[in-house]
């Protein structure tokens, strides 16, 4: 088991290019503006996405590969690809004796004989910027640090290839420009300029050719070090040197774990929950996953709470909601804006929710003032059926009349009502808190809770997950409608939300949910013995997202609606705190495989799952 703060792999995982070993571990830093770094605990590039310098959704720098020249004279080179003609080669993983992810920073040494070399890299928080140091640990006498620059200009879901336009090339002190983009800087700067062809990076079809624009180097005895930098931005000002960069980031990562007072593996995901809140033009904003994912707006504010409330940074998180509240009802006139998208139907649901726990957390009643009548216009415009959401006048319920990515069922979904009941609560203390009128949701709010509680219990001792849906495929029935009673997770939100439509009733749907769907890492999102059960994810994005995989964050709902229960919560997260060590480095990721032994999938890094182990290990288990 690794330590709170520190995670450590020796040559056993390091070595290896398995997915259960190095190739499978992956490690992230980012700079706090939607930038990062992001490989292999080995140092194979398994994704697209894979590079040390990513910036404005462009991957810059692909690698830094390093070869060694011992005393002896001989060059080992300590770096590995996968090449599309076959092989993995040069083999330079083999030489790694350990990897060490220390306050959320990577570091790797490798060992030759008695040379032993180490690696260490930051990114400089606030700026687009990357810092490297490769430092001689031990060695008999000086040895020569190559350090190879191979590059790209790409967005992070294509390839560049060398029969394209080619990579402008602009020569400066200590180093180069590329594109125009960003810029490389250490000592003894050889230019080169020639492509590297077909670099594998994952799947079949993730091939791309790399330029070697050219190598550092410096010769170094036991604790010389050859230092280097990669930045974009503004070309012309040169960064901190990178020992100062790498210190500085060390000492922010202490400074976010004593504000958010947490102890033990909290440590560790409150620096996790750091990667995903960026410095956007208009304020702050949550980068919902990485690699490769957005600010979406209902993974935000899904993950509001333990990302913001839960770590100490209340004025971020009161900024963020105001810049997003105000966004979502500019967005009113514009069909197409991030609200009121598909991929984003239960967003305005969460907001409300974030505002709510926001508020009661802090007692902030000027913010409440502040939100409330702009987040009733927005709730309205959302609900009021010119979009995919309408509210059945028949009994005050939400209707989905086409699905979504996330919410894939037609008719009334039980989470979204759920979170409708939560929001109307929510809406009539906000309106109270600035001294409004909160009549008209509060009578909605009653219609809506007395129907949910009428007519979501199914005979089977759970919830219905969707009501009035359509009629349903053989061999599940054929009648004009079909409430679905398919045993799924998202009816803990009915229990688990701080205004949710079943608390104070029987508990026999959170022991069902407990027994079937929960696993080590969350959820299923079905029980294995319904119709359609599928443990994987698929590759394309469809229903089967829900047929089966466990959906991590869903933890913190499960949490929520046993402490709501009075069922325990003891030992909860005791997988996921092992699961720190297994996937992403230090963190949690999106989703994971229904059937043991549970694989991760989807991103590696998930700002939902994150949130929520925070919140629960923070309200429960501390």
């Amino acid at each position: 088991m690794p330590r709170n703060d520190q995670f450590t792999f020796g040559p056993h995982v390091c070595g290896s290019l398995s997915a259960d070993a190095g190739a499978g571990r992956e490690w992230l830093v980012t700079d706090g503006l939607g930038g990062y770094a992001s490989g292999t605990v080995s140092g194979l590039r398994t994704r697209r996405e894979h590079a040390l310098l990513t910036v404005s959704g462009h991957v810059a720098l692909a690698s830094l590969d390093l070869t060694v020249t011992l005393p002896s004279g001989a060059k080992v080179p300590l770096y590995t690809h996968s090449w599309a003609s076959g092989p993995i080669e040069p083999s330079g993983h083999r030489h790694l004796e350990m990897f060490t992810l220390d306050q959320g920073l990577p570091r790797w040494r490798w060992r030759i004989g008695d040379v032993v070399v180490e690696r260490e890299l930051a990114m400089r928080h606030g700026h687009p910027s990357l810092a490297v140091v490769h430092r001689v640990i031990s060695a008999p006498g000086p040895v020569g640090l190559a350090v190879a620059a191979m590059c790209t200009w790409r967005t992070a879901h294509t390839s560049r290839r060398a029969d394209g336009p080619g990579l402008t090339v602009e020569p400066v002190t200590g180093g180069v420009i590329l594109d125009g983009a960003y810029r490389l800087h250490g000592p003894g700067w050889q230019p080169a300029g020639s492509w590297h062809l077909g670099v594998r990076t994952g799947a079949e079809d993730s091939i791309e050719d790399l330029w070697h624009a050219g190598t550092f180097f410096r010769q170094a005895g036991p604790g010389g070090a050859c230092e280097i930098s990669a930045w974009a931005g503004p070309l012309g000002e040169t960064p901190p040197p990178p020992p100062a960069i790498i210190a500085a980031e060390r000492e922010r990562a202490h400074r976010l774990v004593t504000l958010a007072k947490a102890e033990g593996y909290a440590e560790t995901l409150v620096l996790a929950a750091d990667r995903f809140i960026v410095r956007a033009p208009d304020g702050p904003d949550v980068v919902a996953g990485y690699p490769g994912q957005g600010c979406w707006p209902a993974d935000t504010m899904t993950a509001y709470e333990g990302l913001f409330l839960d770590t100490g940074r209340v004025d971020e998180g009161r900024e963020l909601l105001i810049a997003r509240t105000r966004a979502a009802a500019r967005d009113l006139r514009t069909p197409d804006a991030p609200w009121l998208r598909h991929d984003a139907l239960d967003g305005p649901l969460w907001l409300v929710h974030a505002v709510d726990r926001h508020v009661t957390r802090t007692g902030d009643g000027a913010l409440a003032a502040k939100l409330a009548a702009p987040l009733g216009r927005v709730l309205r415009h959302h609900l009021g059926g010119s979009g995919p959401l309408s509210i059945d006048p028949a009994d005050g319920l939400i209707r989905l009349a086409s699905p979504g990515p996330e919410t894939p069922r037609v008719g009334k979904p039980v989470d979204l009502n759920a979170l409708w009941v939560n929001a109307l609560a929510a809406m009539c203390e906000l309106l109270g808190e600035g001294g409004h009128d909160d009549s008209e949701p509060r009578a909605r709010h009653a219609r809506a809770q007395a129907s949910f509680t009428a007519r979501f219990p199914a005979p089977e001792g759970w919830l219905y997950d969707v009501i009035e849906g359509p009629a349903a495929a053989y061999p599940l029935g054929a009648s004009a409608h079909h409430d679905d009673p398919s045993l799924r997770p998202h009816q803990l939100l009915a229990w688990s939300l701080p205004h949710a439509p079943m608390r104070g009733r029987p508990s026999t749907a959170v022991r069902a949910v407990g027994e079937s769907l929960l696993t080590p890492l969350g959820p299923r999102t079905l029980a294995p013995g319904e119709y359609g059960y599928q443990s994987q994810r698929p590759a394309d994005p469809d229903m089967a997202h829900h047929q089966g995989p466990v959906w991590t964050w869903l933890i913190g709902p499960y949490a929520d609606a046993c402490a709501a229960t009075g069922r325990p919560v003891d030992g909860l997260l005791d997988a996921l705190d092992a699961h720190l060590s297994e996937a992403g480095v230090g963190s949690l990721g999106e989703t994971a495989d229904g059937d043991a032994p549970h694989r991760a999938s989807g991103v590696p890094f998930s700002a939902r799952s994150v949130a929520e182990a925070l919140r629960v290990k923070q309200r429960y288990l501390t």
